[in-house]
């Protein structure tokens, strides 16, 4: 393939031949040249080993210009030719054409002595700027200035500079074999994309090399980036932690969960700010819920790798990848182990179907043994392990392919027992990145008889790892699982490709399978920091959860094994990793139950952090049942210590103010609080969590004046006891500006609520749930104070954020959803207003069901859009159907059941039923000024509102006293300038939309 880059002016013409692997050099080789008035044509080469090497040749020599040849130890790999073919074609078509042929050297490694003749110039150890000297002095150019300065894009970077941001990619493969075309292709697509569309998954089957790819895309095109970041997507949780770590890399202000950090993220990449050039790999993303969350858009690329054929219907681009083509598998055979001939490289290539992963393996065997290959053949085609094959689950994987592995095993076991020892070690970890250098850190005797020289053995471990490197069983990978580690024996991973895993799993032994389960069980404890609050220990949770299953650990009973899965699911509470804590959870339920009776501790604590994610999750009513079974066995049996009974009480009344309970869950939360202040005291941090509660519960129940006295008292001793700027105490400077809102004291709500919202952006960054709550809760205040010009901006940047942190039907983010909607329809923006409350309406009853108050509150929000379009009748209907839902499941006193009737008497009024409306007004103010007191801004409406139906009424006298009363009242808590009070005064109908909140 030939390309050909054409610059003005009448300088030489160059032909400049380059294997694949070396296209950065090349394509900067063109840039250079060309700045200097230079024409260029590259030209990717590739000679078939069937065609004669001299004849290769000779086609160069067809090209006009000087041929510039790209060397090194690799490109005397093409094809693969024996050294005396190509000293051969050197000494004798490329000595006679000197003039005509050129070389640079990348490689520090001795080429072949007949390489002389082209008088290769090194650039392998050099910088840019000299080895732009060296490479046009070689070519008899002059050495100033570039005659026109080009400017910078894909492949005009200097090969030895790496881009600014480099994540990780795997070491390159410096026997990476063919995939040119598909690269290129590749590379086009990826270049030609429209930007925010240029997403592209590899596709096929295991062992088929598309890890490889991938990684050999990121090096190959290096020069074409300035960010070039790879995910190990095997896992959700480990998917998110590493994707979250680029946002500190290109110094983005985010918190340290993986959320908030991934929000951040997606935001600058899709700006390009600071880089544009940016690629992103997800290496293994098979699991792909919630995969449009985690996708960035922008000018910059992404690349997934995956066995999932449902990314079809996702926005990326599918490349399948075959096997290889036979050149190229006989290529990469004859490379790896030269003493095979062509003939057997074909037959061998031919038996294992081309798939590169049984290639590698057969390659490395026939490169390290002396195994005839005959023998190696007939072992392979006569099944030397065929019930391996029969047992299924192998992705397709040939027969063939299968014995071939089985074959190098075995024959480890009897040369190289260490070896297979770690191996096995390694299949007792799940598939992909495997941090066995952990198990350095037990002490010895610790271990099993026979495995103590894991530990003590530094020489023995190195010896057994490197056979397994070199026998392309396992890769390293030195990354470190916390920063600021030193990389060593103790921090070693690797990497096992899952048919691997499975092949060496299914030939150990029972015994031996079971031995080296419990060593991982052990070094999972011994790994665990003990802290899952700390969220800069989070990478290290994240590597270790892959691993607890295959290991036997959620079945352990093992004291300290229990406490490591207990923290690992409070890790995914803290984190945000609910869908993995859910199935988590579940699974320790499942082995645990078989040996713990439900009322054991262990299994108290299991429900606590079960119950905790699933009702982060928003599935309410599971975790309501599983508190209520553990609440009542726990009653039932004696011996149980209160503090246990007061945790499941506890648990059992948030679910119930999640299921709108709310008259049940305020007993159960004062019966939490008396036994807590009798156990533990008035100051123990579990007390003032549980007075907390106790705001939240009459919070819910309107009791706004109550709610405010219990939460200022539990702020003030929060401050106290645990300073003013922890979490705790954060949330408690919340619920009061929350209450203050609620009881009508707007400005002081919103004084407190900016000052909270300093503070939580000083401790836990600006995309922490937490502050996005708090946010929130800021723009409610703004909003009821009658400040911030951009509220509709403000709103729709908050959403955004928050359904990075959340997803889109998480609770917090419909909530905001409905503001949002709200806000839009009460500005005129009734279009969207719709959309926004439908899918906030829709969303609710979904996760609710439509008999809770959250889900008959939203009708009357459904109300006021059909009102402002005009649908009167319709929107009557709603209201009162909120009105009655309302008040028989909270009683016709609570402030949500005055605003339906607020709202519903409005209606009446509009379609003309004005002495119903009359009728309902009165009967809300009664019950307002009771509720909610005379001054407070709700009270207020209702009496502007009651003017009006008096006006309507005729009743002209009587509607203007209560009109004048409402106005010196509004001016006089709100101010003259204030909308609510400029609203009374033009006679606009008061109304009151509902703010969905759950606790």
């Amino acid at each position: 393939m030939a390309t050909q880059r054409q610059a003005a002016g009448t300088g030489e013409h160059f032909v400049v031949v380059f294997a694949g692997f070396h296209r950065p050099w090349a394509t900067w080789i063109a840039h250079r040249l060309e700045s200097h008035g230079h024409r260029v044509t590259l030209h990717r080469w590739d000679p078939r080993r069937e065609v004669p090497l001299e004849s290769s040749i000779d086609d160069l020599l067809l090209a006009s210009g000087r041929i510039l040849l790209v060397l090194s130890d690799w490109f005397f790999q093409l094809g693969p030719r024996r050294e005396g073919e190509w000293s051969a074609a050197l000494r004798g078509i490329v000595a006679a054409n000197a003039e005509r042929f050129a070389a640079v050297n990348l490689t520090n490694r001795a080429l072949l002595p007949a390489t002389a003749v082209l008088e290769p110039v090194d650039l392998w150890s050099v910088g840019a700027q000299e080895a732009e000297r060296r490479l046009l002095a070689r070519l008899g150019l002059p050495t100033g200035g570039a005659r026109r300065p080009l400017p910078a894009g894909p492949g005009s970077r200097y090969p030895n500079d790496p881009p600014a941001v480099w994540g990780e990619v795997p070491r390159r493969n410096v026997r990476f074999t063919g995939r040119d075309d598909l690269l290129n292709g590749l590379q086009q697509h990826l270049m030609d994309a429209e930007q925010g569309t240029a997403v592209v998954t590899l596709l096929g089957m295991s062992g088929i090399g598309k890890t490889q790819m991938a990684a050999e895309y990121a090096h190959r095109f290096s020069s074409d980036y300035d960010v070039i970041w790879w995910v190990n997507s095997d896992t959700r949780g480990t998917l998110r932690e590493r994707l979250g770590e680029l946002a500190p890399e290109l110094g983005l202000a985010s918190g340290s969960e993986p959320g908030e950090r991934i929000r951040a993220l997606r935001e600058a990449l899709r700006r390009g700010d600071p880089y544009g050039r940016w690629l992103l790999i997800f290496d293994g993303w098979d699991d792909i819920e919630g995969a449009e969350d985690m996708l960035p858009e922008g000018p910059g690329h992404v690349l997934i790798t995956s066995r999932n054929r449902r990314w079809s219907d996702s926005r990326t681009a599918l490349v399948e990848i075959p096997g290889f083509d036979r050149h190229e598998s006989t290529g990469y055979l004859m490379r790896r182990a030269p003493r095979l001939t062509a003939t057997e490289a074909d037959e061998i290539a031919a038996e294992l179907a081309d798939i590169p992963l049984a290639l590698v393996q057969a390659a490395a065997w026939l490169g390290e043994s002396d195994m005839e290959v005959a023998d190696y053949l007939r072992m392979v085609r006569d099944g030397e392990l065929s019930e391996l094959a029969g047992q299924g689950g192998f992705d397709g994987v040939p027969r063939s392919s299968l014995t071939s592995w089985s074959i190098l095993i075995n024959r480890l076991r009897e040369d190289q027992p260490h070896a297979v020892e770690l191996l096995s070690l390694c299949a007792a970890f799940a598939p992909g990145r495997i941090p066995i250098g952990l198990v350095r850190h037990l002490p010895a005797a610790e271990l099993p008889e026979g495995l103590g020289w894991l530990a003590t053995d530094l020489a023995a471990w190195t010896r057994a790892l490197d056979t397994l490197v070199n026998y392309s069983v396992v890769t390293r990978d030195t990354r470190s699982a916390l920063a600021g580690e030193e990389p060593g024996p103790e921090q070693e991973s690797v990497h096992m490709h899952r048919i691997v895993h499975d092949i060496v799993g299914r030939l150990t032994s029972p015994r031996d399978r079971e031995t080296h389960r419990g060593v991982v069980r052990l070094m999972l404890a011994a790994a665990d920091p003990g802290n899952p609050q700390d969220s800069r220990l989070w990478p290290r949770y994240a590597e270790l959860l892959p691993h607890l299953e295959p290991s036997g650990a959620l079945a352990s009973h093992d004291a300290r094994v229990q406490e490591t899965a207990l923290n690992l699911l409070r890790y995914c509470f803290r984190s945000g990793e609910f869908r993995t804590g859910t199935a988590l959870a579940e699974q320790v339920r499942e082995h645990w139950s078989e040996f713990h009776p439900p009322e054991h501790p262990r299994m108290v604590e299991l429900t606590t952090q079960q119950g905790n994610i699933l009702r982060a999750y928003g599935h309410f009513r599971p975790a309501y049942e599983l508190d209520r079974a553990l609440l009542e066995r726990l009653r039932t049996t004696p011996g149980h210590e209160g503090t246990r009974l007061m945790t499941a009480t506890s648990c059992l009344a948030a679910d119930q103010r999640y299921l709108g309970q709310y008259d049940e869950a305020l007993t159960a939360q004062r019966e939490v609080l008396e036994t807590a202040l009798g156990l533990l005291g008035p100051d123990d941090y579990l007390t003032l969590l549980a007075q907390h509660n106790l705001g939240v519960g009459l919070r819910l129940l309107g009791r706004y004046t109550e709610a405010y006295e219990i939460d200022l008292e539990t702020l003030r001793k929060r401050e106290t006891l645990l300073r003013a700027r922890h979490a705790a105490t954060l949330v408690s400077g919340m619920a009061c500006a929350r209450d203050l809102r609620l009881m009508g004291r707007y400005r002081d709500a919103l004084a407190r609520q900016e000052f909270g919202m300093r503070l939580h952006i000083q401790v836990l960054g600006p995309q922490h749930p937490q502050t996005l709550r708090a946010r929130h809760n800021l723009l409610l205040c703004e909003r009821r104070a009658g400040g911030l010009a951009d509220m509709g901006g403000a709103l729709a940047s908050l959403l955004e954020q928050t359904e990075q942190v959340h997803g889109r039907r998480h609770h917090a983010t419909t909530g905001l959803v409905v503001d949002y909607g709200n806000y839009a329809r009460e500005h005129g923006d009734l279009e969207q207003a719709k959309d926004l409350i439908a899918e906030g309406e829709a969303g609710f009853r979904e996760l609710l069901g439509p008999a809770h108050p959250i889900s008959t509150g939203m009708l009357s929000n459904t109300g006021l859009v059909l009102q402002a379009a005009g649908e009167r009748a319709e929107a009557l209907t709603m209201f009162e159907a909120a009105l009655a839902g309302l008040t028989a499941t909270l009683g016709p006193d609570h402030p949500w059941v005055l605003g339906c009737a607020l709202n519903a008497a409005g209606g009446r009024n509009f379609t003309g039923r004005i002495e119903s409306a009359l009728e309902l007004s009165r009967d809300t103010l009664r019950r307002a000024r009771h509720a909610l007191g005379e001054d407070h801004p709700f009270t207020l409406s209702c009496e502007v509102a009651l003017a009006m139906d008096l006006r309507g009424l005729r009743e002209h006298e009587e509607a203007g006293k209560t009109e004048e009363d409402a106005l010196q009242r509004l001016t006089r808590s709100l101010g003259a300038q204030h909308p609510h009070t400029l609203a009374a005064r033009q006679r606009v109908r008061p109304y009151w939309d509902f703010e969905p909140y759950l606790g």
